[in-house]
């Protein structure tokens, strides 16, 4: 029996060690919670009218991890201003979105993310004033680049389908616009 002992004992240890050890990798695969952050960078935009034009665009964001693969992701967007003299506007709007991610190593992520933008543009055509609401989906994708456990930098590109109702301006103006928006960002995971 006195040799069984230190087996036991050894089997004993062994076990708690590798519970510990599970246990930490559970924790630290658990990776829900809120995360907050913001983006600046590139917007196109491309209308079939007198709309194109190229401008900065910043964004604000906040989100829920569910797990590593799935959150969920709402923003508030400024577009600026776009346009010439003959036709301007300015687009703000806020958004609403799934994405999903896919860890590449312990360091990097890529991302997809698509989801509703509900928009306000404010416009000047030929001198007459008007404003718009309306939605559109949006869909986008980028890099997530860890710096710490809970600070980020991303890259990513994003397509908005935003129309613009000019009913004020003619019945028939509907202006179809594609904002392609190219940005750096930050994220940080509490």
């Amino acid at each position: 029996m006195k040799k069984f002992i230190p087996v036991i004992a050894g089997s004993i240890a062994i076990a708690s060690f590798s519970a510990a050890v599970k246990a930490e990798d559970m924790a630290a695969e658990n990776n829900s919670g809120f995360y907050v952050g913001g983006n600046y960078g590139y917007l196109k935009v491309e209308n079939d009218d007198d709309f194109d034009d190229d401008n900065d665009v910043a964004q604000g964001i906040v989100g829920y991890r569910f797990n590593s693969f799935l959150a969920l992701e709402g923003s508030y967007i400024d577009f600026g201003s776009y346009g010439n003299s003959a036709a301007s506007a300015e687009t703000t709007g806020y958004t609403a979105a799934l994405k999903g991610t896919i860890p590449i190593t312990q360091t990097v992520e890529i991302f997809a993310k698509a989801g509703q933008l509900w928009h306000d543009t404010d416009y000047n055509i030929a001198s007459v004033k008007g404003s718009s609401d309306d939605k559109s989906l949006f869909a986008g994708a980028g890099v997530n680049f860890k710096v710490t456990e809970n600070l980020l930098v991303n890259a990513q590109y994003t397509w908005y389908d935003v129309d613009l109702d000019a009913d004020n301006v003619d019945s028939d103006s509907d202006f179809d616009s594609d904002f392609q928006q190219a940005s750096v960002g930050a994220e940080y995971r509490f």
